[in-house]
């Protein structure tokens, strides 16, 4: 099967999971997908995540779903901003706080895969992946 947007499937499966109250979910490995969940799990929207070596070589992503002591979902909102259709760069001027720090802007730099404050920190733009509040 033949995939356009890696990026939206990953965004699409863990937001599917923490609709439904899923505790994980699989996803199919790749290197920016690791970034992104390792900056999810970073910033504390996710509980943990691991890669499975599945049959012939593929890998897989195992992400581990964070919710709070009542079973409240900590993702109220998860959405791809660049497209393959419509990409979105910003240069470090135009990158502002995700609802005013209290939700994660995630951009693909030269530095690798940052958040909106850590492109601010180190003064560098680029491509805006997703937003996460």
């Amino acid at each position: 099967m033949c995939m356009t947007d890696p990026i939206a499937d990953l965004l699409t499966r863990v937001r599917n999971a923490n609709r439904i109250d899923d505790p994980s979910c699989d996803i199919p490995y790749s290197k920016i997908k690791r970034g992104l969940v390792d900056i999810l799990k970073r910033e504390g929207f996710i509980k943990d995540f691991r890669e499975l070596d599945l049959d012939r070589g593929f890998k897989a992503l195992r992400v581990y779903l964070k919710y709070g002591p009542d079973g409240e979902r900590l993702m109220s909102t998860i959405k791809r901003v660049s497209k393959p259709g419509c990409r979105v760069y910003r240069p470090v001027t135009e990158i502002a706080p995700v609802l005013n720090g209290l939700g994660i802007g995630v951009y693909t730099t030269s530095r690798g895969i940052l958040t909106d404050k850590d492109c601010r920190e180190q003064r560098v733009g680029g491509e805006c992946l997703c937003e996460v509040w």
